[in-house]
């Protein structure tokens, strides 16, 4: 970013102080007919998931709203996913970082010059992995905003530039919404266990219409990130009621 700034799987849910040296960061662990699949966040877009004894890291980068992550921290990826092009969610030192040999890191067309080795995905494209990665599989989805952008006639994030992603682990769909405003893809998903949604203005969406996207597509678990200084009391009043529920982690 500019700034530096059909039947759903019924599963169960753990919660816990992580034992892993990220930050002291809580993780939440998830019941698949694969196995467990741990969460957990890292700060502002950037998350580690882990499942199988794979690991996968979300954009690592830094943000600028808080003191820099150390991503040598952080398990080492077998599989890293980047969004965007913006700084807060590629960031070519700290992607470093959390590759070993062999690391795939899954990319939007628009990041090939700083990735040359990734892994290009298109809106709308799903991949299913091989190999010691055969357990999951990866939906691009897109991320875009409708109205919001630097100046007339230009938007923060044009469609088609970035991915989204959803990844599936056994049963268990997990949602990177990426930065996106509550755009058409977004409202009509389906079958989505876990939700991570960004709500920062201007460059994605107030909390208001982050709950009005959500309850749209209403997944089981949501997580507000990317957020940086929005009022996350907000987003939790707009799902009330609603049957979906609202973790709230530090990733600042």
């Amino acid at each position: 970013m500019p700034y530096m700034r059909t039947t759903r799987l019924v599963f169960c849910l753990v919660t816990f102080a992580a034992t892993t040296a990220i930050f002291g960061a809580q993780a939440d662990e998830f019941k698949t007919s694969a196995g467990i699949l741990k969460i957990t966040p890292i700060q502002h877009g950037s998350l580690t998931i882990e499942a199988g004894g794979q690991v996968i890291e979300v954009d690592p980068a830094v943000s600028g709203f808080a003191k820099a992550p150390d991503f040598s921290a952080v398990p080492k990826a077998d599989l890293a996913l980047i969004t965007d092009i913006h700084e807060d969610h590629l960031d070519t030192a700290s992607l470093a970082k959390v590759r070993k040999p062999g690391t795939m890191v899954i990319i939007p067309g628009a990041a090939a010059t700083q990735v040359p080795d990734g892994v290009v995905m298109k809106n709308g494209e799903t991949k299913k992995l091989t190999g010691k990665l055969a357990p999951f599989t990866i939906e691009a989805i897109p991320m875009y905003n409708l109205i919001r952008g630097p100046s007339p006639g230009q938007l923060f994030h044009d469609k088609g530039r970035g991915n989204g992603y959803i990844v599936t682990y056994g049963g268990l769909r997990i949602y990177l919404a990426g930065d996106t405003e509550g755009i058409p893809e977004m409202r009509s998903l389906k079958n989505i266990d876990v939700a991570f949604v960004p709500m920062i203005l201007p460059y994605t969406m107030p909390p208001e219409e982050a709950a009005e996207a959500v309850k749209a597509f209403h997944p089981k678990v949501v997580y507000p990130y990317h957020y940086g200084e929005s009022d996350l009391k907000v987003f939790e009043k707009g799902l009330a009621g609603t049957g979906i529920e609202v973790r709230i982690r530090n990733w600042y």
